[in-house]
């Protein structure tokens, strides 16, 4: 244990129990509250174990006593007593049955008053906090966050060395690739004019380790994207990183779902029973709108193309006629919930994820009404209902458009949506594995077919013949790993043959040339025996944040950026000195530049 000028730290301050009595004990910490009561004076002293109160009273020296008098919040003490029990129990606290009557005390450290009170569940403003992170830390709700987080990497570590997993580390200055968000460029100062990028992920060192040899691969690998943030999305990230030769899928998955297992129980006590349900991507969309359903609740879409084809309203007929469809959802018993007014609103969020407007159907005790009834037949209204399997008190929403894909996914978020406004409990913990992918999906941006997941990945063996032909029916030896409807990991089975890489980099618009300068050193490092091998990335800060119930990522990161991509505490990204960027061979642009 810590020694401090002789004094020797014998148990953490929420250590303490009342087996504990008649013990000499010292403890460290900061002070979380300091009580005067004329004759008694008490001090609860904090850890990141917990708090123990210590005890001054008629039987405490003089000159402890009075320096107990001056303590205040947030110092830091040492203190040595005995453990006896309380007078008063505090059934609040862990330690609410004894304290520690001092013998000696020290103040380490004194402090000032600190710009808000360090207590869980703070209501300070989240900017203030983040200033001050390193007292925002001190508080125990996100002490016991991170010690977590800490838990369950070391389960992490467990797991894959019992799965004879080797742990590898991989460079951070990287050469940059083309992996979907935008690279973190560093320049070099010994190449002027040339950059380093921080990974996107360790994607290709971790195959060539396959190349190597190493068989099995795992790593808690930091990573960088430079893209927006959101809840569930940081710049930099951890992710927990594997890969193995000589396998398929099936090898894969069982490897991640028994992680899962093992760390839910571990760290949980929770049960995860295996193996985890299976759903295809086609299956996902068509069903919840989203590759990353959460299915803890119903409100499936439904596709009411046949029923409303001929019906004479000219949205649901010319999205059809254009290769579309129209699908819906039903919200059940929500009429006396949703409002015309709400649907109004619902309408003004379909339409900024893309869609061109939301029809609707509210069935109250006065019968239905509805912004197309009037185009449509009493029995073709009828034949709708019953295919949606609508009734009385029901509201049903309908997205029409020419592009499929866009009707399911408006419809996935108005589900999720919907969910979140009727209050519907979604309990525990829903996971499942989406596979078979599509390989490609069509930028509209750039004109091209992009790999919805990376160009490394094998195709099903049954599409290769398509690839050339018809890219949208070639789909993937890749899967996502989903935690209630977020997605948690992704991995694939690697291309290993040279000759079918460079097929796929040209069905992708990269010529041999383009290709080989991005991507040679791999592709060469197959020409000296390639074992087949996959594998899949999960995200350790989302996993904690899941197992947690946090609603952000900045409970589970120790020192996280906020929506701007700046540190609040450090003030970062800042300005250099014109002789730091000299060296580097650069110069900034003037604005009007």
């Amino acid at each position: 244990m810590e020694t401090i000028k002789g004094m020797k730290r014998t148990r953490y301050c929420g250590e303490f129990r009342r087996e504990h009595e008649g013990e000499t004990a010292t403890v460290f910490g900061w002070v979380q509250r300091q009580r005067d009561l004329g004759q008694l004076i008490f001090i609860d002293l904090r850890d990141r174990t917990g708090i123990v109160q210590l005890a001054f009273d008629d039987n405490t020296a003089r000159a402890i006593f009075d320096k107990a008098f001056t303590v205040r919040g947030e110092y830091v003490l040492a203190a040595t007593g005995t453990v006896r029990v309380r007078s008063s129990i505090n059934t609040e606290i862990p330690t609410g049955e004894v304290e520690i009557a001092v013998t000696e005390l020290r103040v380490l450290n004194k402090a000032e008053t600190p710009p808000f009170e360090i207590v869980e569940n703070s209501n300070t403003a989240e900017a203030m906090r983040l200033k001050y992170r390193y007292l925002d830390l001190r508080r125990p709700d996100l002490q016991r966050n991170l010690l977590l987080r800490h838990k369950i990497a070391k389960a992490t570590r467990d797991y894959f060395d019992s799965q004879g997993f080797v742990e590898l580390e991989t460079p951070i200055l990287v050469r940059s690739t083309p992996e979907g968000a935008r690279d973190f460029l560093v320049p070099s100062r010994v190449h002027k004019g040339e950059f380093y990028a921080l990974p996107q992920s360790p994607q290709l060192y971790k195959q060539l380790s396959m190349v190597a040899g190493f068989d099995r691969y795992f790593q808690l690998a930091r990573c960088f994207r430079d893209e927006d943030l959101r809840a569930d999305r940081q710049p930099e990230f951890t992710q927990i990183d594997l890969e193995m030769s000589f396998v398929d899928v099936e090898d894969v998955l069982e490897i991640g779902e028994g992680f899962m297992k093992h760390v839910f129980k571990e760290i949980l006590n929770v049960d995860i029973p295996l193996p985890l349900p299976r759903m295809t991507y086609t299956e996902a969309m068509e069903r919840f709108g989203s590759d990353k359903p959460d299915t803890r609740f119903g409100m499936e879409l439904c596709d009411v193309s046949d029923i409303v084809k001929d019906c004479g309203f000219g949205v649901f007929t010319s999205a059809i006629q254009g290769g579309g469809s129209v699908c819906g959802i039903v919200a059940k018993d929500a009429v006396k919930n949703i409002s015309r007014k709400d649907i109004d609103k619902l309408t003004e969020h379909a339409k900024g994820i893309g869609a061109k407007g939301l029809a609707w159907v509210r069935w109250t005790e006065d019968g239905v009404s509805s912004s197309f009834g009037k185009f449509l037949t009493e029995d073709t209204m009828q034949a709708l209902l019953a295919k949606l399997c609508a009734q009385q008190g029901d509201v049903v929403l309908l997205v029409a458009d020419t592009v499929s894909k866009l009707v399911l996914t408006v419809l996935g978020a108005l589900r999720l949506e919907l969910a979140d406004k009727l209050g519907i409990k979604r309990e525990g913990f829903d996971l499942l594995w989406i596979i078979n992918f599509p390989f490609f999906e069509w930028d509209p941006e750039q004109n091209t077919w992009a790999a919805m997941h990376h160009p490394f990945t094998s195709p099903l063996d049954e599409c290769i013949p398509y690839l050339d032909s018809d890219p949208a029916r070639v789909f993937a030896k890749a899967y996502d790993l989903v935690l209630n409807g977020i997605e948690m990991a992704s991995g694939s089975i690697r291309i290993t043959d040279p000759e079918l890489q460079k097929q796929m980099f040209r069905a992708l618009g990269l010529s041999d040339e383009v290709s080989y300068a991005k991507f040679g050193y791999l592709t060469d490092a197959f020409k000296y025996g390639a074992p087949p091998h996959g594998g899949m990335a999960l995200g350790l800060d989302r996993l904690v944040m899941q197992m947690l119930g946090a609603p952000t990522l900045r409970d589970v990161v120790a020192y996280p950026k906020v929506q701007n991509m700046t540190e609040l505490m450090t003030q970062c990204p800042s300005s250099v000195e014109d002789a730091q960027l000299g060296e580097l061979g650069l110069s900034l642009l003037s604005t009007e530049e």
